[in-house]
C-alpha cells in the first residue's frame, strides 16, 4: 500500500488548521510536517509551539521531519508537541545512533533522512535501527522544486540492502518533486510512502491529486 503524506509547508499558514482538516477529508494518511531551523537549511518554518496548535486539526499521524541542526537537542519537545513519527538528518546527527535511540525511547517510530549527495552506503551502521529512511529527492529547504532523476538508483539500492538485511517492515519515504509522473516513477523503485506539498495543496481538488499519486 502506498501512503501519501502532504506536505504542510506548502498550506496556507494563515489557516493551517483549515488546511489540515481539509487534506484529512481528502484521503491523505499522514501529514508531513518539516521543521526548518534556517541554518541546516535556508529557510525557517514551524516549532513545536505552532505544530502543538494545529494538532487537533485532525486524527491523523503527524510525520515530522527535522531538517535542523542537533535535532537531539529537541527530539523530546517535538514528540510532546504531538508527533506521532521523527524522522532526522544524518547529515545533522553526531551521534545518529542515539538521536534514533532518543525518538524510540519515547514510544515513536524513527526514521533518518538522507539529503540528494547522501550515498545509502552510510545507512549501514544503523539500518536495523530505523522503522523509516527518507530519501530526499530534491535538496532541502524549498518546496516546489524538481524531482532529481539519479534518486531512483538510490531507492533501488536501498530497497535491495534492506531486502538483503531481512528488514522489509523498513518504509522508504520519498519527498520532493512528487506528482503522478514522478510518483509511478519512485514506487516502481521501490518507495512507499510518498510526500508532496506543492502538487496536492496547489491542485484545484486535493482529493483527486492524493487518487493521482496513488
Amino acid at each position: 500500500m502506498t501512503i501519501i503524506a502532504p506536505s504542510i509547508l506548502s498550506a496556507d499558514f494563515s489557516r493551517l488548521g483549515d488546511e489540515i482538516a481539509a487534506i484529512e477529508r481528502a484521503g491523505a494518511d499522514w501529514i508531513h510536517v518539516d521543521v526548518m531551523d534556517g541554518r541546516f537549511v535556508p529557510n525557517l518554518t514551524f516549532g513545536p509551539p505552532v505544530i502543538s496548535a494545529v494538532r487537533g486539526a485532525t486524527k491523523l499521524p503527524f510525520d515530522v521531519h527535522l531538517m535542523i541542526e542537533q535535532p537531539e537537542r529537541s527530539i523530546a519537545d517535538y514528540a510532546a508537541a504531538g508527533a506521532d513519527r521523527i524522522t532526522v538528518h544524518l547529515e545533522a546527527c553526531t551521534h545518529l545512533h542515539r538521536a534514533l535511540h532518543q525518538i524510540k525511547d519515547l514510544g515513536l517510530p524513527a526514521g533518518v533522512a538522507l539529503n540528494p549527495a547522501t550515498p545509502i552506503s552510510l545507512l549501514e551502521p544503523v539500518l536495523e535501527d530505523v522503522d523509516l529512511v527518507l530519501v530526499m529527492t530534491v535538496n532541502p529547504g524549498f518546496g516546489g522544486q524538481s524531482f532529481i532523476p539519479y534518486s531512483l538508483q538510490k531507492l533501488r539500492d536501498l530497497r535491495s540492502r534492506l531486502r538483503e538485511r531481512g528488514l522489509s517492515g523498513v518504509s522508504v519515504q520519498v519527498d520532493g518533486g512528487i506528482n503522478p509522473s514522478t510518483s509511478a516513477l519512485v514506487r516502481e523503485a521501490g518507495a512507499d510512502v510518498l510526500v508532496a506539498g506543492s502538487y496536492v495543496f496547489g491542485h484545484e481538488s486535493p482529493a483527486a491529486a492524493i487518487a493521482a499519486l496513488r
